[in-house]
């Protein structure tokens, strides 16, 4: 499957497949100087796969986890570039999962004000939502995401076949991410995925339909002003649980629980059925009263209220604006 959108001076066409892995020379250019990051968790293959794919590049490997989403790991970005000697006409190019993608990308807004950057992600849940739609960032002060920017890719290569490498945990993790989209944007495929058939067998077919809800989400609404925002359900909630977990829990198991607490009855009934069957986390681990001090420094908060978003059934959603504390107080 091929997609393109285009934001401002910049155009990003998303190839997506088996096999793919190996189209990333042709997208970029093979005769241009590039950094390859990927991170100690990703299958060292794919990254030298793109790495052989180019005359004049390096392969940087960072440490892995969202801790590591910091301001020493971007230093140590922005000098590989500058050891490369990459200017204003190279790229970078990320290989690995979210954490990856949001430094990789923020490294590349910044540096020399701005280079190409292009994202290979390899695991469900960046391939479906965190590598589309420009946003970087690092976190800061336990703060998740707290600086960023939006910088579009140039390109995006999906190549189903990484997701093989995952273990059931980060493959199901990644899932969280596809539900969120489905339950507000797309019932037939929030019916695809309460369905008895194999993941495995409708992958390909699963994470088409998320990109396709993602881009057409990014393309309305690309500096989050409106209609993005639907792309925050699960994670008002989730996000302080991740905080509080202490990397405990994946960003897509926070997600999770995070829903459930933003539905009407018969829709919370259908969705924690279906995270169960791919052992995703019904409810918050963390008192409301915990978690209140990360949900008052939700990024989506203005005047006090934060943004949430509700679903009444598959494939809809309403905006609700809460204070912190009526956030929390959901959480029993």
């Amino acid at each position: 499957m091929r997609l393109t959108f285009g934001y401002r001076d910049t155009v990003c066409e998303i190839i997506e497949g088996r096999g793919f892995i190996a189209s990333v020379g042709n997208l970029v250019g093979k005769e241009r100087n590039v950094l390859v990051v990927t991170d100690s968790g990703v299958p060292v293959q794919y990254a030298k796969s793109v790495l052989a794919e180019f005359s004049n590049a390096s392969l940087l490997t960072i440490p892995q986890g969202e801790e590591n989403k910091n301001f020493n790991t971007l230093e140590t970005i922005i000098a590989a570039l500058r050891e490369q000697e990459i200017d204003r006409s190279g790229a970078l190019i990320a290989v690995g999962g979210g954490m990856t993608g949001d430094i990789a990308g923020f490294a590349a807004s910044c540096y020399n004000r701005g280079i190409d950057f292009y994202n290979v992600p390899t695991t469900l849940l960046a391939q479906t939502d965190a590598s589309i739609g420009g946003k970087t960032a690092l976190n800061f002060a336990h703060i998740k995401n707290m600086v960023g920017t939006f910088h579009h890719p140039r390109g995006v290569i999906i190549d189903t076949d990484t997701l093989k490498t995952l273990n059931a945990r980060h493959l199901y993790s990644g899932l969280a991410e596809v539900i969120k989209m489905a339950a507000t944007s797309d019932a037939a495929l929030f019916s695809l995925l309460e369905s008895d058939q194999p993941l495995n067998d409708t992958l390909d077919e699963i994470v088409a339909a998320a990109l396709r809800i993602k881009c057409d989400v990014v393309l309305k609404d690309p500096l989050e002003q409106g209609l993005r925002k639907v792309l925050n359900f699960g994670h008002t909630i989730g996000h302080a649980i991740e905080v509080a977990s202490d990397g405990k829990l994946s960003h897509g198991e926070c997600v999770a629980a995070g829903m459930t607490y933003f539905c009407s009855d018969d829709m919370r009934k259908r969705l924690e059925k279906m995270l169960k069957r791919y052992n995703l986390p019904i409810k918050s681990p963390f008192a409301g009263a915990a978690l209140l001090p990360y949900i008052s420094q939700d990024k989506k908060r203005k005047d006090g209220l934060i943004t949430t978003v509700y679903v009444e059934s598959p494939g809809t959603f309403e905006f609700r604006k809460m204070t912190p504390e009526e956030v929390a107080s959901l959480i029993s």
